[in-house]
C-alpha cells in the first residue's frame, strides 16, 4: 500500500434551503393567510477518526468533500428537508489546518473522534414566520444561508510511544522486525525505509508499547533534504526517542551530535524529549573489542544490542518501558 501522509482537500457544506412565500387558498378558509414553510438546513462536513485506516491515500484523488444542500420550504407550512451531513473517515493521528488562515482546527487522535470542518447554511424562514398583528399577509421570506467552504490540509502524524531515529542502515527496521510483529523491508546494503512503520512490542512483565521506525535522518533533514524532514513530524507525538548508532560507525560522537542537531533544528520541543542511545550491530564487534563510547549527558541511558543475534533486546525493552512509565507519571501526576 502506498503511504500518503499529507493531502489538501476542499470541504464544502450544503447551502440552506430558501423559505417559501405562499398564501393559503382553500375552501372554508376565506381569509387565507401566509403558509410558506421554512427551508431545510444545509448538511455539514465532519471528519471522523477510523482505526481501520492507516493512510490518507483516498484523498489524494478525492479532493472535494461536499455535503448536501437543504431543500426549499413549501406551501402549507411544509419545512424543506435538511441536507445530510457527511462523515469523512481519516486515520487516527490526523491534524487539520485551515489553509486560508493557517489555523490549526483540531486533531483526531483516537478512533471515533469527530471534528466539524464546514458548517451547513441555515434554512431560510418562510413568510408564515413574518405574520404579525399588523401585517397578517406578509409575502417576504428569507433565502437559505451560505455554507462554509474551506481549503484544508490534512497531515497524518503516526502515534507511537518511542521513535527510532538514525541514519539509513542504522538497524532500525531490523530491530523493529525482531521486537514486534511488524515486517518492514530490511537488507544488507545501505538504503532507507520509505515509509514510517509501527510495531507493538511486548515486555517481560506483560506490558506493551508502540515503537515507530522513522525513515533515515541525514544531514540537512530539517531543511527538507532526504526523507527526514517529511517524516520527522511522525516523532512529534512520541514520548521518548531512541538514537541508533551502529558500532562500526567511524565517528559515533559526530553521528550522535548530528542526529541531535537535526532534531533540535526541526523542533526545540522535540529535542527536549527524553531519549536513549542504542548502539546496534553488536555482533560486528570481536570478543576482545570494547564497545564505542560517546559523551551524551542528556541521554537517560546507553545500551548496546544485536538485533540479528538477539542480544541485549530484553534490556532494551525493559529500559524503554521503565522510561515510559516515568514519563506517564509526569504527564498524569497523582491528585
Amino acid at each position: 500500500m502506498q503511504f500518503i501522509d499529507q493531502v489538501k482537500v476542499r470541504a464544502t457544506a450544503g447551502r440552506g434551503g430558501s423559505g417559501c412565500s405562499s398564501l393559503r387558498r382553500e375552501a372554508f378558509y376565506p381569509k387565507g393567510g401566509p403558509d410558506g414553510g421554512d427551508g431545510g438546513r444545509g448538511g455539514s462536513v465532519f471528519l471522523c477518526a477510523d482505526s481501520n485506516l492507516a493512510t490518507l491515500l483516498d484523498y489524494r484523488y478525492k479532493r472535494h468533500l461536499r455535503a448536501e444542500n437543504g431543500r426549499n420550504g413549501e406551501s402549507r407550512d411544509k419545512t424543506g428537508k435538511s441536507g445530510d451531513d457527511i462523515l469523512v473517515p481519516v486515520p487516527p493521528g490526523t491534524e487539520v489546518v485551515n489553509m486560508d488562515t493557517g489555523e490549526l482546527m483540531g486533531e483526531l487522535l483516537n478512533s471515533g473522534d469527530k471534528l466539524l470542518v464546514a458548517k451547513g447554511g441555515r434554512g431560510g424562514r418562510g413568510n408564515a414566520r413574518f405574520a404579525t398583528s399588523t401585517n397578517q399577509t406578509p409575502v417576504e421570506c428569507e433565502t437559505g444561508g451560505e455554507p462554509e467552504e474551506r481549503d484544508l490540509q490534512l497531515t497524518l502524524k503516526l502515534i507511537g510511544d518511542v521513535g527510532l531515529l538514525g541514519e539509513p542502515n542504522a538497524g532500525k527496521s531490523t530491530l523493529l522486525s525482531v521486537m514486534s510483529a511488524a515486517r518492514p523491508k530490511v537488507a544488507d546494503y545501505p538504503f532507507t525505509t520509505l515509509v514510517p512503520q509501527l510495531g507493538v512490542v511486548g515486555t517481560s512483565s506483560g506490558d506493551s508499547f508502540v515503537m515507530a521506525d522513522i525513515p533515515g535522518i541525514i544531514e540537512g533533514a530539517h531543511e527538507g533534504k532526504g526523507l527526514g524532514h517529511q517524516f520527522l513530524r511522525h516523532v512529534e507525538r512520541t514520548r521518548i526517542l531512541a538514537y541508533m548508532i551502529p558500532v562500526n560507525e567511524e565517528d559515533p560522537q559526530a553521528r550522535y551530535d548530528l542526529l541531535r542537531s537535526e532534531v533540535s533544528l526541526y523542533s526545540s520541543v522535540l529535542a527536549e524529549r527524553p531519549h536513549i542511545v542504542v548502539f546496534t550491530k553488536k555482533d560486528l564487534l570481536s570478543p576482545d573489542e570494547d564497545p564505542p563510547r560517546i559523551n551524551a549527558p542528556a541521554a537517560s541511558r546507553t545500551l548496546i544490542i544485536s538485533s540479528v543475534a538477539h542480544r541485549g533486546l530484553d534490556d532494551l525493552k525493559d529500559g524503554i518501558w521503565e522510561l515510559l512509565r516515568q514519563e506517564k507519571k509526569v504527564e498524569a501526576p497523582e491528585g
